[in-house]
């Protein structure tokens, strides 16, 4: 992923149904630093358009992880760096991209674990797209 232009403060873009292959391109992009942008194969063609061109992502992922390229992977990541981009519904005009730090996820988790009461021993489903928001908990919390 690295050697793809991956890394932080950079964004690759996700085009992938629900699957296994998806989940691995989410924690590939991660782990090489970068930010995830969703694109739901399910959204109209303009408004995927839409999102590329607003984002410019560094690479997109159509079909499955690319193989081979490697490169230098971080050790670290600050907590304020981008974790993903998303997209407002556009319901008000055009979609605006926000981008969610690593630290907004910590957080809202952290307000789940309290709120919740959640401990190692819980489970939670998850079964929203991962075009969708919360599909990472990533909401205002604490």
């Amino acid at each position: 992923m690295t050697a793809l232009g991956a890394g932080p403060e950079r964004t690759v873009a996700v085009a992938l149904p629900r699957s296994l292959e998806l989940v691995v391109a989410l924690l590939a992009v991660h782990r090489a630093g970068a930010a995830y942008l969703p694109l739901d194969p399910d959204y109209p063609e303009d408004r995927l358009a839409l999102m590329v061109e607003d984002a410019r992502p560094v690479h997109i992922i159509r079909d499955t992880l690319p193989t081979g390229p490697e490169g230098q992977l971080p050790t670290s990541y600050h907590p304020s760096s981008p974790a993903y981009v998303i997209y407002t519904s556009g319901s008000t005009g055009r979609p605006k991209g926000v981008v969610v730090p690593h630290e907004g996820i910590v957080n809202r988790l952290l307000w789940m674990q309290d709120e919740y009461g959640l401990t190692a021993d819980d489970r939670v489903l998850q079964k929203t797209p991962s075009s969708f928001d919360v599909s990472v908990g990533s909401s205002s919390g604490r």
